[in-house]
């Protein structure tokens, strides 16, 4: 597979840029670069995801499952302060970039390099994930199916996928893990869906 933003190294010359997004009513401010997923600016599935996402009922933490260089981790950080936000993402320069744009926009989040759940201990109110579609549909199974053993019992995994790369046959794959799956958002292709741990 030729290098992508799921590398955990990417090796494109960087090209830093900064983009600017309001999201949930808050303007933030995004260094990207090279190698990183979306670098131009948030992508819409992103923002769907942001927008659409409800605090959880329960009490607890909320992960961000590939959290590239951070809008959905920093803008949950920042709408839900009392929350500790927990980031991390395969990609190291992605990872770099989360941690610098945290604090550029002053929200207080964990960030941390892991391949997928692997140093995952603790389980979580929310994990929420814009899963890296081109890393294969190997690696989006286990973002979805491994999200349930690190939720909390009534913790909700929030996850957008658009129609034509796969939401259908993910939406099937939650209903056989979790049983009830709602679709939270629908728009332009892009599907929300919140699966709740019974």
């Amino acid at each position: 597979m030729s290098e992508h933003y799921y590398s955990e190294h990417p090796h494109a010359a960087s090209h830093r840029q900064i983009t600017t997004a309001e999201l949930r009513g808050n303007a933030l401010s995004f260094v990207t670069d090279s190698g990183v997923f979306s670098k131009k600016g948030i992508d819409f599935g992103s923002r769907l995801l942001i927008e659409s996402f409800r605090e959880p009922e329960i009490p607890g933490k909320i992960l961000d499952m590939g959290c590239g260089y951070g809008p959905i981790g920093i803008s949950l950080g920042r709408s839900f302060p009392t929350r500790q936000v927990m980031m991390v993402d395969i990609n190291e320069r992605a990872v770099a970039l989360a941690k610098e744009n945290a604090k550029t926009n002053g929200v207080d989040v964990l960030v941390s390099q892991s391949d997928l759940y692997e140093t995952i201990e603790e389980t979580y109110a929310a994990i929420v994930t814009n899963p890296p579609i081109r890393a294969g549909k190997k690696i989006v199974r286990q973002i979805l199916t491994e999200s349930y053993q690190h939720l909390e019992p009534g913790g909700e995994l929030w996850a957008v996928i658009q129609k034509k790369q796969g939401g259908p046959s993910a939406l099937t794959l939650l209903q056989d893990v979790f049983g009830r799956v709602d679709v939270a958002a629908r728009k332009k292709g892009y599907h929300v869906f919140c699966a709740r741990k019974g």
